[in-house]
């Protein structure tokens, strides 16, 4: 691993969301060519969640994430509530990172109840953003065999985060042929997943290597500007 990008996680409160910032941003500080970092707001928090954007920005956050509206209790579709959010992620060059749930399936903890159509309607009221939907959006690239789906998921990505724990390992080669290589980023979950479980899963893909290389790092890369 070469560079890791490291995520906060929902917090209810804003209080916790500043906290944890707050060493996440004295980490990225301390090891900049090692880390990147996402931030965590709470949108209810309105005001006080876009200065913690700005905030952060101006401290080298890259991103916010992860959102999870259903543990944090907001609404993900209501534009009122996720405009100055989004505004705020734009103006400062900021990915928006989500957790995503499938509808179907085991249950496990952490499941959620983030579904591809909750993820769908906020990508419809904000498509100029950039998403990424963790743990394969929770099945939505298997709707873009809709055009109009398709057309929409023009600025958003899915991470692999968890992927032995959800998918058949077939769900790299399907996702690609859905919404292209290009959309599919490298994620573990770590610590509940090291990362060298993944990288060994995607290196042992009947897939061209080419592919391999840009769902390992290169479309991150590309993403995060890293040069």
């Amino acid at each position: 691993i070469d560079i890791s990008v490291v995520l906060n996680i929902g917090w209810e409160s804003h209080e916790l969301c500043v906290e944890t910032n707050n060493y996440l941003i004295d980490a990225i500080t301390k090891y900049p060519e090692k880390l990147i970092g996402f931030c965590a707001i709470q949108p209810l928090a309105k005001n006080e969640a876009v200065k913690e954007i700005k905030r952060c920005a101006r401290s080298g956050i890259r991103g916010i994430g992860e959102l999870r509206c259903d543990t944090q209790k907001f609404d993900f579709t209501d534009r009122e509530t996720m405009a100055p959010i989004v505004e705020a992620a734009i103006e400062n060059n900021m990915i928006i990172l989500t957790h995503s749930s499938e509808p179907v399936g085991h249950t496990y903890p952490g499941k959620g109840s983030i579904t591809p159509d909750i993820l769908y309607k906020f990508i419809e009221n904000f498509p100029e953003v950039s998403l990424v939907c963790a743990h394969w959006g929770g099945g939505l690239p298997f709707y873009a065999l809709m055009p109009e789906v398709s057309k929409a998921l023009k600025n958003v990505y899915f991470d692999t985060a968890a992927s032995p724990f959800l998918y058949q390992n077939d769900i790299f080669d399907h996702v690609a042929k859905l919404v292209g290589e290009d959309k599919i980023l490298f994620g573990s979950d770590y610590p509940l997943i090291k990362q060298k479980r993944i990288i060994e899963v995607v290196n042992a893909l009947d897939i061209p290597q080419e592919i391999k290389n840009k769902v390992l790092g290169g479309n991150a890369q590309k993403l995060l500007a890293i040069s």
